[in-house]
């Protein structure tokens, strides 16, 4: 087996495989974090990443931003 055998075999199976080492990613890096830093720093760290992921696909930034912020300031503030 020649080195372009095995990177098309090892692309493939990256490629059927791809949702399980991603999961096994995450978990190794949750457990680094949770090792290192503790369990509430990691559970807090997780949750305000899944926030801003879930903000970052729900709004159009410029649009969706702007209204929220004229939304928050009082109408003295406009």
């Amino acid at each position: 087996m020649d080195k372009k055998e095995l990177k098309e075999e090892l692309s493939q199976f990256i490629y059927q495989n791809r949702r399980k080492i991603i999961g096994a990613l995450v978990g190794l890096i949750i457990g680094i974090l949770i090792l290192t830093i503790g369990f509430f720093k990691t559970l807090l760290l997780c949750l305000t990443t899944l926030l801003g992921y879930y903000f970052g696909m729900r709004w159009r930034f410029e649009e969706d931003l702007k209204d929220f912020i004229l939304r928050i300031i009082p109408e003295r503030f406009k």
